[in-house]
């Protein structure tokens, strides 16, 4: 009788040594974690500080810190702390960064097709309509298979969809295709092909460098973005004349990039947070461009003593030509490029219908409430 007694206590015994063990590893589990601190990143943009795209830099940043509580901790340096803007994706890619906020078509030197998410027209799309071709239209999987083709060691997450940019600011109105022959002028990406095309002579140049270029006379005309980051840059101070509406960059958005190792290494929570964080900072960044874009295209006028131009329909209509003719050329040499320009044909052809068919023209609407009879003053 009392052998079993015997066992029975001491598989009691085992039992509770067992189990003091386990609440010992898991209270200590939690102090392990807490003793290894946040986990930090530096970053760099391809923005000078002071313009409005190092702000979406920052303000993506904020959303990740923040809704990790500190967990993850990113620091974004401007352009050039690190390395020049146009080295960005090989010092991520190298992990001398842990990643980097800036666009897709900046790697145009290393793999052409990647500025098919930001140099052309897009095929009819805006870039809102470019961003849900990559989400569900096969982009995200084609733009993978690209950074692969380039050994590039990085995730990318391409973000907030950019308003139709600038034709360029001149000495003058531009009113025909030869008034572009001979120009020293800036631009990136396909535009490089497009510009070239009609006659100019191009100079791919990062934001911060093109008003000092232009002020010293290397540069006769150039395009970079918006009324904003314009503005903050200088262009004002050596044009006066800027040409609104074009092709060669009418959907465009940013890239936000991970090192791909810095990126595996996270935690499957942190690794969901980041992209719902790319989500959030995609539409703040599209909200605050319309806010603060709209006030520095009036202040450009008001202030500044810019005459603003809509490009003639025949230097448009010249533009998707050349495009036609670069595009045509790039897909023979290149399969990858082919591949990718073909799935965003059949995505913008059903999108594109839609959009056309459905939603309303809303230049009747301004013209109504703001136009000679402005019918906002009487309501």
């Amino acid at each position: 009788m009392t052998k079993p007694t015997r066992d029975k206590t001491s598989t009691r015994r085992r039992f509770l040594k067992v189990a003091a063990a386990g609440a010992a590893t898991a209270v200590a589990a939690p102090s392990v974690v807490s003793a290894q601190g946040p986990i930090s990143m530096r970053w760099q943009s391809t923005w000078p500080s002071k313009d409005i795209f190092h702000e979406y830099a920052l303000d993506y940043a904020k959303k990740v810190n923040d809704m990790t509580g500190g967990e993850l901790k990113i620091e974004v340096l401007p352009a050039g702390a690190v390395v020049p803007a146009f080295g960005l994706l090989d010092a991520v890619s190298k992990g001398v960064l842990d990643g980097g906020h800036g666009v897709l078509v900046y790697h145009y030197g290393k793999q052409t097709a990647l500025a098919l998410w930001g140099s052309g027209p897009g095929f009819a799309m805006d870039a809102n309509m470019l961003l849900a071709w990559h989400r569900y239209g096969g982009g995200k999987e084609l733009l993978e298979k690209l950074y692969a083709s380039i050994n590039a060691n990085v995730v990318s997450f391409p973000y907030g969809p950019m308003p139709t940019q600038p034709f360029g600011w001149f000495k003058k109105p531009i009113s025909k295709i030869d008034d572009v022959k001979g120009l020293k002028f800036r631009t990136v990406g396909i535009s490089i092909d497009v510009y070239s095309g009609m006659g100019a002579a191009v100079n791919a140049l990062p934001g911060g460098e093109i008003v000092a270029a232009m002020d010293r006379g290397l540069l006769d005309a150039a395009e970079f973005n918006n009324a904003t980051s314009d503005r903050v840059l200088g262009f004002p101070d050596v044009s006066k004349v800027c040409m609104l509406q074009s092709y060669h960059q009418n959907a465009e958005q940013f890239e936000i990039m991970f090192n791909k190792d810095k990126y595996n290494a996270l935690p499957d929570k942190m690794k969901a947070i980041i992209a719902n964080a790319v989500d959030a900072a995609s539409a703040d960044m599209s909200w605050k461009a319309i806010d603060r874009y709209s006030k520095d295209y009036v202040e450009l006028q008001s202030k500044d003593n810019v005459k603003f131009y809509k490009t003639p329909d025949a230097i448009l209509k010249r533009q998707l030509e050349i495009y036609d003719e670069v595009a045509k050329k790039k897909a023979s040499e290149n399969p990858l490029f082919k591949e990718i320009i073909q799935s965003q044909i059949e995505f913008a052809k059903r999108a594109t219908q839609w959009e056309q068919d459905t939603v309303v023209n809303r230049r009747m609407a301004y013209d109504h409430y703001f136009g000679p009879n402005a019918a906002a003053k009487k309501l």
